[in-house]
């Protein structure tokens, strides 16, 4: 029988989801946790594969088992795994569901602040002035396109480089003023961007691209001319992974079971 488990985790201390030979990752822990508990080893698939230090507020993974499950395999998972892996629920789906095929789109959110501050370790400090209205706008033109080469990290194993995407802006969440003192004052803004698929680095790409628009380096124009180069080196620089968040993935409802 084969399960989706609905989990999220923090990045910081892991080599990213997938199986590594030279460093811990959560694919690696979950399924060794799985195998513990079911005794019988378990293989997991997750949607995607989050690069070193990125972490997920939700993450979903599928599993096959010869034994039935229900919440209580949550709970007892949740106790076995370590603090920075969380559990939330896991569901039956049909056989040939998978979380990484199946899925219809995938939403990250990569976090920057405009002042540095202890009490928020996945953000970004980018303390340069950034024209946000002119970032949305250069952000808009990424529905024009559907190969994302520039975005890419170089020799990947993909079959092709092009994606469809549907959302992509920049919001702000939350700003702290001090009275006191005007210096302590800092914005946080959210980069949420929607697709059917990703590359590998895309999203650490486009932001650090989108920030060259922001602070004046590029134009709207040159960051159209840079996608359409399909040449990951005319990009911008990748930001940390720290600030990234892998935030929702949707599956049509045919694929679980009532």
């Amino acid at each position: 029988m084969r399960y989706f488990i609905y989990l999220s985790y923090d990045g910081t201390r892991y080599h990213g989801w997938q199986i590594q030979p030279n460093g811990i990752s959560v694919q690696e822990v979950l399924g060794k946790a799985l195998s513990t508990l079911l005794r019988e080893p378990i293989e997991v698939t997750g949607a995607g594969r989050t690069d070193a230090g990125v972490n997920a507020s939700l993450m979903v993974a599928h599993f096959d088992t010869t034994q039935e499950t229900d919440e209580q395999l949550a709970y007892r998972l949740n106790k076995f795994l370590p603090q920075d892996i969380a559990i939330h629920k896991i569901v039956p789906v049909k056989d040939d569901a998978h979380a990484r095929f199946s899925a219809i789109s995938r939403t990250y959110i990569y976090n920057i602040v405009t002042a540095k501050t202890p009490f928020d370790p996945y953000a970004y400090r980018f303390p340069q002035p950034l024209d946000f209205d002119l970032m949305n706008e250069a952000a808009k033109t990424l529905f024009d396109y559907t190969d994302f080469t520039s975005f890419s990290k170089l020799h990947t194993d993909v079959k092709t480089n092009n994606c469809r995407i549907m959302h992509a802006q920049w919001t702000q969440v939350n700003s702290q003023r001090s009275t006191l003192n005007p210096q302590l004052s800092t914005s946080k803004w959210q980069f949420t961007i929607t697709a059917d698929r990703f590359l590998r680095n895309m999203v650490r790409a486009i932001v650090g691209t989108l920030l060259d628009v922001g602070r004046g380096v590029l134009t709207i124009q040159q960051f159209r001319e840079i996608i359409e180069r399909k040449d990951r080196c005319s990009a911008g620089t990748s930001v940390p992974g720290n600030a990234l968040f892998l935030a929702d993935i949707t599956y049509p409802e045919e694929i679980f079971k009532s």
